[in-house]
């Protein structure tokens, strides 16, 4: 068990900082914090450099401590926040495939972090080098998830502009129904 845990966190893990990378420093071909920004913006994010900032970091910061198995539920929390607002805000519409750009992939990166902070980073990890393996078991995993859905929620409403209806235009005027009919 020891040694598939550490492949998922390494997988997982060093993916994230891959990702964070490209926001935040432009690295592996990505934009960098500007064009994340401006990313951020199109979402309705506001301040949208200062999201940006916010999700580049977590991603690097999570992937790293999710890699190492480093305060593991931290990590794994980072990671979740990350995937449920990537859901909500660009993958949710599209349904659940992946080939239609759906949320499968998201789902499957949260699951696995919440899988982790359930069951505990493993053996081979920083958290159970310095004593940390109490950080772990369904209890962990439910306080991550119920603290990644809550974050989540605040970071919907609080961090983003409302959505703005598209004007009626010619002929998309609305009918109201007789009342005395």
């Amino acid at each position: 068990m020891a040694y598939g845990l550490l492949l998922i966190r390494a997988v997982f893990g060093l993916s994230f900082v891959v990702h964070g990378g490209e926001k935040l420093f432009g690295w592996f071909g990505g934009s960098g914090l500007r064009g994340a920004a401006a990313g951020f913006a199109h979402l309705r994010y506001r301040p949208p450099l200062l999201w940006a900032l916010v999700a580049a970091a977590s991603e690097l910061l999570g992937g790293m401590l999710f890699a190492f198995g480093l305060a593991t539920p931290f990590a794994a929390l980072l990671i979740a926040v990350v995937m449920i607002n990537a859901i909500a805000t660009v993958h949710g519409a599209k349904g659940f495939s992946l080939s239609k750009g759906g949320y499968e992939y998201n789902l499957a990166i949260l699951t696995v972090a919440l899988g982790v902070a359930a069951t505990g980073p493993g053996r081979f990890s920083l958290d159970a080098l310095i004593g940390w393996n109490g950080l772990s078991g369904l209890p962990w995993g439910l306080a991550v998830a119920v603290a990644a859905a809550a974050t989540s929620v605040l970071v919907l409403t609080v961090g983003r502009a409302p959505q703005i209806a598209a004007p009626e235009g010619p002929g998309t005027e609305r009918r109201v129904p007789n009342a005395s009919a």
